[in-house]
């Protein structure tokens, strides 16, 4: 309640939101690839598969990593930068990243992605073991990244506390 009586609506996040991109979102958009590379597979038991579905999928990994992130970096400029919340620690038109341990762990996990699938695929057959660490590699990802966002909510909490004298401004408590 505010100080006046009235019942004040809390926002209370179901989702993580690194939780949800790292997870909700990857699923949504890449679930055209992964079923056709299941199609893919299942069709062609017991023969040599087709190229088609892990095409798709390097392709479409590939896209995002390189276009999405270069169009994402050049797009903001001094014109369009003019929301009223912006960060005025960096220049106007300059883009943060705000949380670098989330950024960190992605960034390292898309490079060991593209290096484990080199060795996965070095023999020309992916193996059921092989199949079943690339599934834990991405848990322990998540995991890494979580634990990266929650170390960067706990340091904003606290420069936040810091900078407006007690109150808490992290994006958990909006």
């Amino acid at each position: 309640m505010d100080e006046l009586g009235y019942r004040v609506p809390k926002k209370i996040n179901v989702w993580n939101p690194t939780m949800a991109n790292l997870t909700l979102m990857a699923l949504g958009s890449s679930a055209p690839e992964i079923l056709l590379s299941t199609i893919g597979a299942v069709t062609t038991l017991g023969q040599p598969g087709d190229a088609l579905g892990p095409s798709t999928i390097v392709g479409s990994a590939s896209f995002n990593l390189l276009v999405i992130s270069g169009v994402s970096v050049i797009a903001i400029t001094a014109e369009n930068d003019n929301k009223p919340d912006r960060d005025t620690t960096v220049p106007v038109g300059v883009k943060k990243i705000n949380d670098l341990g989330v950024f960190a762990v992605t960034s390292i996990s898309s490079l060991w992605a593209y290096i484990w699938m080199f060795l996965c695929l070095e023999d020309q057959e992916v193996t059921v073991t092989e199949g079943i660490m690339t599934f834990a590699f991405f848990i322990i990802m998540v995991i890494c990244a979580l634990i990266a966002d929650k170390i960067n909510a706990r340091k904003m909490k606290k420069e936040n506390e810091e900078r407006y004298g007690g109150v808490a401004l992290s994006e958990y408590e909006k």
